[in-house]
């Protein structure tokens, strides 16, 4: 006999790598982001039902216990939001996963993490709106999940257009929220989270990829303030003044990281007269109309944003500098639009010529970009013609 409780012996166990190696697999979007946190290492999923993000959660507490890790369902998404907080406080590597109407609650929590420094990372599965609205897919939570909570939007998005993204954008999620400790998001859609393709799954440190250690921000050894100092976690300030001081240093250091963390993705963009712009798995329709449509011999390219926060603004000016007009590409109503025409205002590129094709809930294929760049070049050669005739 060894002397040792049951929950000593629990304790010791080693439990195995999720994912050793490399291997190709076929899978869902949500079972990609439960398999890609367990690989870099979450150790607590913090969560509430909510379509179409449901499975994150099934796989997660079906496959935690095989690796030693937990799963807390709570009573609704504001209170998972505020138990992975706390789980981070006191040292552990929490995150959550939500959609639609979560995501609006969530805002309370992720408006505590920016302002606390807390590295919480939520992956969003959008679905359409307004209210519960569908439960299918649309891309109607850009500002919400950029710009939601009372605060600056001081945050990282990513916004995948694969599964493979997805699983690499949910490792480097937890990366980048640990490093820069900003709350940091995942922006999936319904259509992501449902479909299956294959990806090669890995283990993130084989890789180099590993998260900063996590470590309890409360209940530290030693008598604060005479063998350590004082830990400062506040969220509530008396007066404005002390507001101003406090998101100051915030404020330096987000927009100080901002080169380092905005991220894109283009294509064909010498000579080209348009570039079409779009996000997420619309990005994808968007890739497959451009070559298309090269091969036309229409002078087109793409412009795809991986972070919609921050957004690549100095990028999108750069090459609208050299004159071509832009197409934005989204399945809502002028939201991506909005933050291309935030990144191009003010500047001597802010006169770009924007055309947009918006379907607010609806899937976009490749076929109706393509018909939609071939409008703009028929109109463009029937003004051009007609001008002729008018000299």
């Amino acid at each position: 006999m060894s002397g040792k409780s049951l929950k000593e012996k629990k304790e010791e166990k080693v439990y195995p790598r999720p994912v050793s190696g490399e291997k190709r697999v076929y899978m869902s979007g949500n079972e990609v982001v439960a398999w890609a946190a367990l690989a870099c290492g979450a150790e607590f999923l913090c969560g509430y039902p909510i379509t179409p993000q449901n499975e994150i959660m099934h796989f997660w507490s079906r496959l935690a216990p095989r690796y030693g890790r937990k799963f807390l369902q709570t009573e609704d998404e504001l209170s998972a939001g505020f138990a992975a907080l706390g789980g981070i406080m006191a040292g552990a590597r929490c995150f959550s996963a939500t959609a639609g109407p979560g995501t609006v609650l969530f805002q309370e929590p992720l408006a505590m993490a920016e302002m606390m420094r807390l590295p919480l990372v939520l992956v969003v599965q959008q679905r359409g709106g307004p209210s519960t609205a569908t439960v299918v897919y649309s891309q109607q939570e850009v500002f919400l999940t950029s710009f939601g909570g009372n605060g600056e939007g001081l945050r990282v998005v990513y916004a995948p257009g694969s599964h493979q993204e997805m699983y690499d954008y949910t490792i480097k999620a937890f990366t980048t929220a640990w490093q820069y400790r900003f709350p940091t998001l995942v922006l999936g859609d319904g259509y992501q989270a449902q479909m299956k393709e294959a990806l090669t799954i890995y283990d993130p440190p084989a890789r180099g990829l590993e998260a900063a250690p996590a470590f309890p921000l409360v209940g530290a050894a030693g008598l604060p303030g005479v063998d350590r100092e004082p830990a400062h976690w506040r969220n509530t300030f008396s007066v404005e003044e002390e507001l101003f001081d406090a998101l100051q240093p915030l404020i330096i250091d987000y927009y100080s990281a901002v080169p380092f963390l905005t991220e894109k993705e283009t294509g064909f963009l010498e000579g080209a007269a348009l570039v079409v712009v779009a996000h997420g798995i619309v990005g994808r329709a968007a890739r497959a109309a451009v070559g298309e449509l090269r091969e036309k011999g229409f002078p087109v390219g793409f412009f795809r944003p991986l972070t919609l926060r921050p957004f690549p603004d100095e990028d999108l000016r750069k090459i609208t500098a050299a004159g071509p007009r832009l197409l934005v590409v989204e399945s809502a109503w002028g939201q991506l639009n909005k933050l291309v025409r935030m990144a191009l205002g003010g500047t001597g590129a802010g006169r770009a010529e924007i055309y947009t094709y918006l379907r607010p809930g609806l899937g976009i294929t490749a076929a109706e970009i393509v018909q939609e760049a071939e409008n703009i070049f028929r109109g463009y050669a029937e003004q051009e013609a007609g001008e002729g005739n008018n000299v």
